[in-house]
């Protein structure tokens, strides 16, 4: 579920960031699937380490 979310937090925040410098469409995809890849690895690393600390 973290994962999900932080993909998805990324992706929009990419998408922002790139709207905000003035890119165009190409732009913000590319952005999103960036930002999407690193929060979710993020996302995921967080959920090892809480499932590591519950056991």
């Amino acid at each position: 579920m973290i994962v999900i979310l932080a993909l998805l937090v990324g992706a929009a925040l990419g998408a922002y960031k790139a709207r905000k410098r003035g890119g165009n469409l190409a732009d913000m995809l590319q952005y999103g699937a960036v930002y999407g890849m690193i929060f979710g690895i993020l996302g995921l690393f967080a959920t090892i380490v809480t499932h590591r600390m519950m056991i």
